[in-house]
């Protein structure tokens, strides 16, 4: 370790972060899922489109982690390119979980989640921002849409066929629904 990399003698101590479960009002056991995040300019970009942390940690220049509280819906995109132009595009809509909950490993996000939508390509991607911008032109937070609307996109991509619109009809349902017992 070089003296640079040292703390100063004098310096005053940093202040301790709180805990994540006391900003989530939640109890010291709570689990949450961490996400990777990252961006290098013009090479490497994965990044949240929606999803509200718990809190997100800045690693390095580069790297980020997201923490997510259990049941929070989240989208990821990474994007990749090289010296000749874009060489990947993915969009993976998906639900973070309790221990109980049987999760699907995914890089970059531990210990798991619940993949909803899986997109690969261009095409595919665009499709899905569309769908998302048209949703959130509804005054809708694509957060708190039906997970079962995600599946359906993510079938209806992977099929080559039309993909269905989310309405306020079919949210008012899916809020209805989630308030029965």
């Amino acid at each position: 370790m070089t003296a640079s990399a040292l703390p100063a003698a004098n310096a005053a101590p940093a202040m301790p972060l709180p805990a994540l479960s006391a900003l989530a009002g939640q109890a010291g056991n709570v689990p949450l899922t961490r996400v990777s995040l990252a961006y290098i300019e013009a090479r490497f970009k994965l990044y949240l489109r929606f999803g509200e942390p718990a809190r997100t940690l800045q690693l390095d220049r580069w790297r980020r982690c997201a923490v997510f509280l259990p049941g929070a819906m989240l989208c990821r995109i990474r994007w990749q390119a090289n010296d000749y132009g874009t060489i990947r595009w993915q969009l993976m809509v998906m639900q973070t979980c309790t221990p109980l909950d049987a999760v699907q490993r995914i890089p970059g996000v531990q210990p798991g989640a619940r993949l909803l939508l899986h997109a690969e390509g261009d095409a595919n991607v665009r499709a899905v921002l569309e769908r998302i911008d048209a949703i959130e032109a509804l005054g809708i937070a694509a957060i708190d849409v039906s997970p079962a609307y995600w599946r359906t996109l993510g079938n209806r991509l992977a099929a080559r066929l039309a993909l269905p619109e989310y309405t306020a009809e079919r949210h008012a349902a899916w809020l209805a629904g989630k308030v029965l017992p």
